[in-house]
Order: C-alpha cells, then sequence, then structure tokens
C-alpha cells in the first residue's frame, strides 16, 4: 500500500470513529449554552496512541484534508486529555506541521508543560531541532531567527531576488506578517529606497502603516507614511532617508501626479491583489501597477491574495524578460468548524448545531437561547448571544443599520456590570465626541458591544478593532468591510444570508474569506462559523457555500468577455449628451483605461491584454477606439494621469472651457476661506456632470454634495458636519431618524468628498490647467497642495496637514487644529505648539484616545490610561 493510499484509508475507514469522536469533542468545548447527552461517551474511551500515530502519518501528506485531519488530532490531544505524554505528543505532531505558533499557545496556556524538549527521547529531541532549524528564517536586518510555516519559508525564499511574485494563502496563514517583516528587511538591508504597500482600503492603510510604525518602533532609519506628498518621496530619492509609503491605488495616482510621472518606485507590494477584479476600482488598481512598471521598468512587485484558484494570473503583465513566480498554499493553522444551525420544531429557543465537514455531518449538540428570536434579527442575535457567550464573536450583517440593531439586542442579554472598563469608558468617549453625543456605538461599547462598517472615521475603527483582539469588547457587527482587507480575526463568526453589496448574495470565495477569520492563528486553536437556517432558499440561494478560492480576474478583462457591449459603448461614448448613454457604471472605467491605452501604444493588440482576447474582439475595439481618437487633442500624459475618466470626457471639458465667454477667473475653484467658495463647488460639479461625465448623481443633491465638500476641505470634524446636519434639519421642520442621519453623513463624507470629488476635480484643475496655459494665463495657476490631496484628506491649511503628517488621524490632527490659532505651522511649529501644551490637553476637552494617539506619534512622555 503507498504512502497515499494509506492516508485515504485512515481517513475513510482507519480512524473514522475515533476522528469524528475528539472532533465532536473539540468542537463543542469551543461553544456556550448547549444541550448536551450525559449519557455519551467521553474522551477516555479514545485509543489516543493509534490516533496519534495515524495523525503523524497524515502529517505527511500535503493534502488539504489530510493536514486538518493531522491537526484535529493533535489540538484534541493537547485540549482534551490529561495525560501529559499524550499533550506532548500532540505538541510534536503539531511541530511535524510547522505549526510551532500553536506549541506556544499551548505551553503560554499551561496545556503543554514547558521544557518540552528534555522529555523527548534523543530522536525525537534531533528530529525536532532539525525541523526547527529547517523551518526558520534569517531576519537580517534584526539578525533574528524566525520560526515560520511551509507558506511563509516559500515566501521569503522565493521573495529573493528581482522576480516578480504572486503568494497566495488562507486566511490565518500568517501572510501580512511576515510580508510586513520580509518589507523591512529589504528596506534596511537591500537597495530599496522607496517601496509602496497598496492596500484596497483606507482602513487597510491605516492598520498597515499602524503595524509597520510598530515593527520599527523608534528607528530613524525608514520613515513611514500614507501622505502622497512630494517631500517624502524626493527625501528618499536624493537624501539618505527611505520611505515605505501605504497607500490605496488612488493615492499611488495623487502621488505620481504630484511629481508629474517622474517618480521610480524599487518595491511595490499590492495586498488583497485579488480586488483587480472589483467594479469600478479594479480596473484603478491595474492601472497603478502598469503606471508603476513604466515608471521603472525594473520594478520588483509582490502580490498577496487570500486563497485564490490562479494567483500566477497576476503575474501576466511582469515586463518582458522578469522572472516570475507563484507561491499558492492551502494548508490550514488552525481548525474552522462550519456548523449550520436549524429551529428545533416548536422549541423556538432550542437550536440543533451540525458540523459539516467534506462529504459528511455530525451532530454537535443542541443550542439554549436566552429569548424567543422573534424576527431574523434576533434570530441573529440571539444564537450569536448565546454560542459566543465567551466573547470573541463577530456577527456578520448585510448593512450598517442592521448592524446597529443587532449589536443593541445582543447589549440587552448581557449581564450588567457594577463597572466600565476604563478603556471601554474612553471608547465610548470618542465616539460621543468624536461622531455625536447621541451615537449609537456608546452605550454599547461600555457593555463590551460595538459595531463596525467603513463609513466610520479611521481612529474610531482601529480602536474597536484593538479592544476586539483584546478581548474587552466581546461581541463585533460587522458589515462587508471585513471582506475587505481588514486582517481582524475572531473566535466565531455568525452570519444569515450573507450578501456582499445592496442585495447580492456573497459569493462562495468571498464567503470563505469570510469564514477563514474564525480562529486566531497563535491566539486560538481552532474557529467556529455558525451559519443559520441553510435551509432557507431566500437567505442562502445555493445553500451554504462548499469551501472555494478566489478566481482572479481583471475587471477589464471581465468587461471585455461581455461581447460586443464594450465596443458599442465607445461609439456611444463619442455623444455629446453623457445622460443618454446607458451601462455606464460597467463600462466608462474600463473604456476609459482601454482609450488611454489605445493613445499610448496606438492599438489594443500591442497591449498584454490582448493576449487574453481573441483577435476579432480587439480589432472592433481598436476600431471603435480609432473612431474615438480621432476626436481627441489631449495628450496620453493627461490621460494618463487620471485613471478611470475618459480622455473623451477631458477633452469635452477643455472644449467648453475654449468656448466661455465669461470671465475666465470664474472657472477656478475659489479659496475655501471665500466667501463664494460654495457657489463655485456647485458651478464645478455641474460642469463636471454636463461634460466630463454623469458623476454627481442625483443631479438635485448636487448643493448637498456641494455643502460636504465645502465643509471637509474647512476641516471641519465629523462631528461638526453631523450638527450642522441636524440643525438645518430643525431649522426648516424636516423630520429626520439620528442614526440614520449620522450614517448617511459618515457616506457622503466618504464616497462624494474622499471618493469622487477627488477623482474628478483633479481630472477638471488639470484640464483648466491646461486651458490657462493655452491662452498665456498660468499667472492664475497655483502651485500649492492639489485638490485631490486636499480632499482625499479633508485638508486646506498648512497647519492641518501637517498635523497629519505627523502621523495623526485626521480626527486627532482636527480635534488639535480647532485648539490652534495659527494655520500656517510646519511640522516643527506643530510639535512645538502640542510641546508646549502637553500637560493642558485632558482639560481642552480632547477625547483620551486621541491625546493618547498624539502622545504615540510624537513620543511624548505621559499616560491617559489614569
Amino acid at each position: 500500500m503507498s504512502l497515499a493510499n494509506l492516508q485515504s484509508w485512515l481517513l475513510q475507514e482507519g480512524i473514522r470513529e475515533d476522528l469524528d469522536a475528539v472532533t465532536r469533542f473539540t468542537v463543542r468545548n469551543e461553544l456556550d449554552n448547549l444541550v448536551l447527552d450525559l449519557s455519551a461517551p467521553t474522551a477516555s474511551v479514545i485509543d489516543w496512541p493509534r490516533l496519534l500515530l495515524a495523525g503523524s502519518i497524515l502529517a505527511r501528506s500535503d493534502q488539504r484534508g489530510d493536514q486538518e485531519a493531522a491537526l484535529r488530532i493533535a489540538t484534541a490531544a493537547i485540549s482534551l486529555t490529561d495525560n501529559q505524554a499524550f499533550k506532548d505528543a500532540g505538541a510534536v505532531l503539531l511541530g511535524k506541521l510547522s505549526n510551532f505558533r500553536a506549541i506556544a499557545l499551548a505551553t503560554d496556556r499551561g496545556l503543554v508543560e514547558s521544557g518540552l524538549d528534555g522529555r523527548l527521547g534523543v530522536a525525537l529531541r534531533l528530529e525536532a531541532q532539525r525541523r526547527e532549524m529547517d523551518r526558520s528564517i534569517l531576519v537580517q536586518s534584526s539578525g533574528a531567527w524566525l520560526q515560520v510555516n511551509d507558506f511563509q519559508q516559500r515566501f521569503w525564499i522565493n521573495a529573493a531576488g528581482d522576480r516578480w511574485l504572486s503568494a497566495s494563502a488562507p486566511t490565518a496563514s500568517g501572510k501580512t506578517f511576515l510580508v510586513l517583516q520580509w518589507l523591512i528587511d529589504q528596506v534596511i538591508t537591500g537597495e530599496t529606497r522607496v517601496a509602496v504597500y497598496l492596500a484596497p482600503t483606507r482602513a487597510l492603510v491605516s492598520e498597515i502603516e499602524t503595524n509597520l510604525k510598530g515593527l520599527l518602533g523608534n528607528t530613524e532609519l525608514i520613515e513611514v507614511s500614507s501622505l502622497p506628498l512630494a517631500d517624502k518621496y524626493k527625501a528618499a530619492r536624493t537624501g539618505g532617508a527611505r520611505v515605505i509609503l501605504v497607500f490605496t491605488q488612488e493615492r499611488l495616482h495623487l502621488l505620481a501626479n504630484v511629481l508629474n510621472d517622474v517618480f521610480s518606485i524599487d518595491l511595490l507590494i499590492v495586498d488583497e491583489a485579488h480586488k483587480i477584479g472589483d467594479n469600478q476600482r479594479g480596473v484603478i488598481l491595474q492601472d497603478a501597477v502598469e503606471r508603476a512598471t513604466r515608471a521603472n521598468p525594473k520594478l520588483k512587485a509582490v502580490f498577496l491574495s487570500p486563497a485564490t484558484q490562479n494567483p500566477e494570473e497576476l503575474l501576466m503583465d511582469a515586463p518582458v524578460g522578469v522572472q516570475t513566480i507563484a507561491v499558492d498554499s492551502d494548508s490550514s493553522t488552525v481548525l474552522q468548524n462550519l456548523m449550520v444551525a436549524t429551529q428545533m420544531p416548536r422549541k423556538s429557543k432550542l437550536w440543533t448545531l451540525t458540523l459539516r465537514q467534506q462529504g459528511s455531518t455530525l451532530p454537535v449538540g443542541t443550542l439554549q437561547l436566552a429569548s424567543t428570536p422573534d424576527g431574523l434579527k434576533k434570530r441573529l442575535a440571539f444564537i450569536a448571544a448565546a454560542a459566543g457567550e465567551r466573547g470573541g464573536t463577530l456577527v456578520y450583517t448585510n448593512g450598517a443599520s442592521e448592524a446597529e440593531d443587532v449589536a443593541d439586542l445582543i447589549s440587552q442579554l448581557l449581564p450588567k456590570l457594577g463597572f466600565i472598563d476604563w478603556e471601554l469608558s474612553q471608547l465610548a468617549e470618542l465616539a460621543r465626541k468624536g461622531v455625536h453625543q447621541d451615537f449609537r456605538l456608546a452605550p454599547l461599547v461600555e457593555l463590551g458591544v460595538a459595531f463596525h462598517y467603513g463609513n466610520m472615521p479611521s481612529l474610531l475603527r482601529l480602536e474597536i478593532e484593538r479592544l476586539f483582539r483584546t478581548g474587552k469588547i466581546r461581541f463585533l457587527v460587522c458589515t462587508s468591510t471585513l471582506i475587505e482587507g481588514v486582517n481582524l480575526s475572531c473566535r466565531t463568526i455568525v452570519v444569515r444570508g450573507p450578501r456582499k453589496g445592496k442585495g447580492h448574495p456573497m459569493e462562495p470565495h468571498d464567503f470563505w474569506n469570510l469564514a477563514g477569520r474564525a480562529g486566531r492563528w497563535g491566539d486560538e486553536f481552532q474557529g467556529n462559523i455558525i451559519c443559520i437556517d441553510p435551509e432557507d432558499r431566500q437567505a442562502w440561494p445555493s445553500g451554504v457555500p462548499s469551501r472555494a478560492r478566489y478566481p482572479i480576474k481583471r475587471e477589464s478583462d471581465a468587461v471585455l468577455e461581455l461581447g460586443d457591449s464594450m465596443a458599442d459603448y465607445l461609439l456611444r461614448r463619442g455623444q455629446s449628451d453623457l445622460s443618454s448613454i446607458e451601462d455606464a457604471d460597467t463600462f466608462e472605467q474600463v473604456g476609459a483605461y482601454l482609450l488611454t491605452t489605445f493613445m499610448r501604444l496606438g492599438s489594443i493588440s500591442a497591449a498584454s491584454l490582448a493576449k487574453r482576447h481573441d483577435a476579432a474582439s480587439i480589432a472592433k475595439l481598436d476600431e471603435a477606439l480609432s473612431a474615438l481618437v480621432t476626436q481627441i487633442e489631449i495628450n496620453i500624459d493627461l490621460a494618463a494621469r487620471h485613471p478611470g475618466v475618459s480622455a473623451v470626457g477631458l477633452q469635452r471639458l477643455l472644449e467648453a472651457f475654449r468656448s466661455y465667454e465669461g470671465d475666465v477667473e470664474n472657472l477656478l475653484p475659489a479659496e475655501v476661506a471665500s466667501n463664494d467658495s460654495y457657489d463655485r463647488f456647485i458651478t464645478i460639479m455641474t460642469r463636471i456632470n454636463k461634460h466630463l461625465f454623469l458623476a454627481f448623481t442625483p443631479e438635485n443633491r448636487i448643493r448637498l454634495f456641494a455643502l460636504i465638500i465645502f465643509k471637509w476641505l474647512k476641516g471641519y470634524s465629523l462631528a461638526r458636519i453631523i450638527r450642522d446636519s441636524i440643525e438645518w434639519h430643525q431649522d426648516v421642520g424636516r423630520s429626520f431618524k439620528l442614526p440614520e442621519l449620522i450614517r448617511s453623513t459618515m457616506e457622503l463624507v466618504e464616497q462624494i468628498a474622499r471618493f469622487k470629488a477627488p477623482k474628478y476635480f483633479s481630472a477638471y484643475m488639470d484640464v483648466l490647467h491646461l486651458h490657462l496655459n493655452e491662452i498665456g494665463r498660468k499667472d492664475l495657476i497655483d502651485d500649492g497642495l492639489d485638490i485631490g490631496t486636499q480632499l482625499e484628506f479633508g485638508v486646506s491649511s498648512t497647519t492641518l496637514l501637517s498635523l497629519m503628517e505627523l502621523g495623526l488621524s485626521r480626527m486627532s490632527a482636527v480635534a488639535l487644529y480647532e485648539k490652534i490659532a495659527r494655520d500656517d505651522l510646519n511640522k516643527e511649529g506643530c510639535v512645538l505648539w502640542i510641546s508646549e501644551r502637553v500637560g493642558q490637553l485632558h482639560v481642552m476637552d480632547i477625547p483620551a484616545i486621541i491625546i493618547r494617539e498624539v502622545r504615540e506619534r510624537l513620543a511624548l512622555p505621559g499616560d491617559v490610561a489614569t
């Protein structure tokens, strides 16, 4: 019998009964409020020597199912038995799986006595030491040896040299931690002077920036920044400094525009790289990678993605002659228990939990709820509160409003404590002062419950995540932000009918990316995913998804595969009436990308994407693009500065400027402090909608959009913007619901002021500058901070920008700026102002968490914990 046949027999027959038994035991230990059968056998009936031997055989396999079985056996031996010899054997088995963090966790928890090596025989000790040496890497910047798993080791080895690398592994495999260590190593010890870490969302940008600064400590060797400012880049290129820039793809384009494309990145890391297939923003990411590569053909690129089917796809556009390699892993580092919860007939408070495994199911027990789950929100809340009572529980909801309601329901089931933890109290203070006095989050976090969604201020969101990791927030109710790249793990996930976006059932690969957050590697041995009402086809149209991996497909490729629709859209895009063009949301971004590519190369057939599509389709695209190009005067350099914005629209806007008969100064935005600034924004947005693209819709809300942009640029805090909106509703007698108004205001800031406005205002100003040069009015061109960067960060004063350059979140920067009289302070001036008043910050009505961030970023003495 071959080894593979033996491993297969062991799983199917040899140890099936014992493996099922230990699976039930380990899963039940993870859950609360289970009604168990007291007559059921205990773990003492298991044939542990035989099971551990089988685990050792299975550990030699590279198949996910075999490795999971070995991991289950090792975990069970450590956690279920009282026999130290069995526990030691379980730890040795973990070592064979290169799961050294799990061994450390078992030792820390006292499940395995310290000094394991001393208790092993000579042969086992030598084998263990050899395995640890084989699975160790040298971090040259620190001189430390780091124990790693198989995926981490293969990444570290293959990331050497100049080749492009695409790495894919499941969530909780240690990708981010290792890549950040490797990035620091490259910048400190290698030739890399400018490195860019691309993340898909601002939430992940904040997290990565914070983690990098934590790993670097107070070293001055490397500066870490998320601001696309020219001086940081130039300091790294001309001086002795080195810089790691943590950006979204939009911020990378902002920096390239500020530098007029005279920028050269040495190392580019693209996190969550599978999002190159996302609607709207996927093509912006693709354009960012290509733009960086054109600027420096010797660029080294590293792509990171969760479990994907085809990580090599991301390497298809590497420059000619550049070597490429894909590192792929499907191995588990923690156990993940997928369970379904079904209500018992006629007993609404009793729910049967069943574990689903490959091709089989196992009954786990019956969950006892505290109250009758009347309605879907209560069903979700009450099951989460019961099963995850010990904490570390994440509840997935399909929108911000639902997240708030479910969090409120969970909080009502928790026992009232006689005191409020001081850190939770400070988070509540931040919510009240940073958003609104009656923001629903504040009283919830005081009880150890929180909600989390994408439009919340970054400082608030990061603090929620931190306190969830520490266990002080026991229940976190979230939306799809958690599958957009935020590195947040938990003990238990509870979900019912998950959606991604408005009404779209979650794809299997997204579901398993979410499920992959169940189980903190190094903090837990396993994680649980509880899916409610698995037979309800409204909740689960195709049933609870089987395990799946992301298929990587560029947004541009997906749109081109729609047949002739793209070519037809390009022909219609040449029309002057934008309101008559249908399907713009589907085709505009990719159409803009194709047009810019055609302008650069003279034919789409010369682009790398041509090899992925049939020649007839490419020829039809070339024909449509050729017709469009005859209408365009603007050059390729200007078009390339604005990914996702059509060169046709830029040309139409230029023609509108040329035909304008009024004072040319009226085409310019006014300084935000000027009395006519708000009215100018309204006019500009109307002009963008008419000539460039119908971006700000519905058009009857343009006055509201302009007001949000105006206040954002003025440096208003989110709390002030919300407060002003409440006062307006009250003054005009318009009814409103406060939670809804708070959420809608946060969404307006994110979607209008921070996403659409930077994109289209930047394009507007570039075309206007071209026109001003044509008519000899260079004197009207302001060389200061560009409008895109101002809008991205919500700054218009030097002082506010300087505060953010110091590493402060916008919430903290604005809180300080409101107390500072001068608007022209540089970084040194801001540090001096803060240092002189550091002892008085607590009496300025500034939240304690903001004071803590100020102290940490500026390395000031003091402790706000008391």
